[in-house]
């Protein structure tokens, strides 16, 4: 058996291993289950393993054999956010309160991932809540899983709440992972640890069967160390879920991505305007390689602020929709209400509230029918607000560029899509640091194109291994 370095291996070369019948898809997983065991003790990342893994593995290696690969993920291990219901396994949040919170089917995606042939090999660690418990909390850390450490530097936020997905995809755990995000919960953690994190279209991957925050804004997407397999994962993931009316318009974009190309040229003629901002520094080379290869740069730039109705709209939404989540669950869940979580944690405060829960505090003093007419507007200020301030610096171009993560609340907030890609290491520190591009909503396919066109005229990304090599030296 021969496997590449798993902190570098792709979907790609993965895949021609398999189809040159040199390794199965039980050789794969249990080399990224002897990773994991090897470094996840220091760095926290994985919430908790799927038992039947390598069984998983060995049905997919029959399939293969038997009746031909059921798409380009058939056989890899895929790993998921903790707050993405997989059957048989506990969906936490994170929360000492729902340790024992047992969904009885796959949430829509999951199902999607096992119907492509990937082994959802397990769960990964997350800020507590998706980090809507409270304030001043590290991101990356939980009352149940405790802190995910960042591998590229363990004295820098891994960020985010999909911090252990990040951390998984950067360690080798797995090729594939899957974060969530309301706002910058995918795309920060891509930023701080070198990944590709891409937070897709509102309404393109179905929401059911996820803990949430608020439905104007939450969605899942990939996590990968490459676009490519971002795309992939995406692919396999993307479309309409009758469960949730958002997705109804995906079907187009859904069957796209199955057959998206990749091309170098796509950056010929592409006008991305670059926002710059006082607080973000780009990554100049990056830039400089966009213009080499032929994309059209103009700089712009976006409100100092603009966001004061967000966080209301969180607080009046997040407590209907865990209630919806946690009724989902059946007679026998645990947890029934958000209420109940908070009723456990202050029962539980010495082991479950080191930050305390002030977003569940004020999520649960929100009167509904009162406020309701106060939250409209508030959401349709925020909306407004988001999508004209994006389209005004957006003008004739096609892509948005921001420093890092830095556009992520705008495109949360109007639910365009959104995705980072590695740039650059800092030249004191090694720290990573990313490029985002944003684009009009449903445009998923074509951001794709750009990125990877943008990846491979600046191939950048190194492993934690290499950039941080001490973390590493007695483990």
């Amino acid at each position: 058996m021969s496997l590449p370095d798993l902190a570098v291996a792709t979907v790609a070369g993965l895949r021609a291993l398999l189809d040159s019948g040199e390794v199965t898809s039980s050789d794969i997983v249990a080399a990224h289950l002897d990773q994991i065991r090897r470094y996840d003790r220091v760095f926290g990342a994985i919430r908790c393993l799927a038992p039947d893994a390598l069984e998983q593995a060995d049905y997919s290696d029959r399939v293969r054999r038997e009746e031909g690969a059921r798409s380009p993920i058939e056989g890899l291990p895929v790993l998921v956010k903790d707050n993405i219901d997989v059957a048989g396994l506990p969906t936490t949040g994170g929360a000492l309160a729902l340790e024992h919170s047992v969904p009885l089917l796959d949430a829509p995606i999951v199902a999607k991932l096992r119907s492509a042939g990937a082994v959802v090999l397990g769960k990964t660690n997350l800020s507590e809540l998706a980090n809507f418990l409270t304030e001043d909390m590290p991101s990356g850390y939980s009352a149940l899983g405790g802190q995910v450490l960042n591998p590229y530097d363990t004295a820098l936020t891994p960020s985010g709440s999909s911090s252990g997905s990040g951390a998984a995809a950067a360690l080798g755990y797995a090729p594939l992972t899957v974060g969530t995000e309301t706002d910058g919960s995918i795309t920060s953690p891509a930023d701080f640890q070198s990944l590709v994190g891409m937070k897709p279209t509102l309404g393109l991957v179905s929401r059911t069967g996820i803990l949430p925050i608020a439905p104007s804004q939450d969605t899942a997407g990939p996590m990968t160390r490459t676009v490519a397999d971002a795309a992939a994962l995406l692919a396999a993931i993307a479309g309409p879920d009758v469960a949730d009316s958002v997705t109804a318009a995906s079907g187009g974009v859904a069957e796209a991505l199955q057959n998206l190309m990749f091309d170098v040229r796509h950056l010929r003629g592409a006008r991305i305007a670059v926002v710059q901002s006082d607080d973000a520094e780009f990554p100049q080379a990056a830039l400089a390689a966009l213009r080499r290869a032929g994309a059209s740069l103009v700089d712009v730039s976006m409100p100092e602020s603009g966001h004061d109705d967000e966080l209301a709209v969180l607080h009046y939404e997040f407590g209907p929709a865990v209630d919806q989540y946690l009724a989902g669950l059946g007679p026998d869940a645990p947890m029934r209400t958000l209420a109940d979580i908070q009723a456990f944690n202050v029962e539980h405060a010495d082991v479950a509230l080191k930050f305390r829960q002030v977003h569940v505090d004020t999520a649960l003093a929100v009167e509904h029918v009162a406020q309701r007419s106060a939250y409209q507007q508030a959401r349709s200020r925020d909306l407004a607000v988001a999508v004209e301030s994006l389209t005004a610096a957006l003008g004739d171009n096609e892509f948005l560029a921001f420093s890092g993560a830095s556009g992520c609340s705008w495109a949360a907030r109007a639910g365009w899509p959104s995705i980072v890609i590695p740039a650059a290491y800092a030249e004191d520190n090694r720290r990573p640091k990313g490029l985002m591009f944003v684009a009009r909503p449903w445009s998923d396919a074509r951001l794709l194109q750009l990125a990877y066109a943008a990846e491979q005229v600046h191939p950048v990304r190194r492993t934690p291994f290499e950039v941080n090599p001490a973390a590493f030296r007695n483990l």
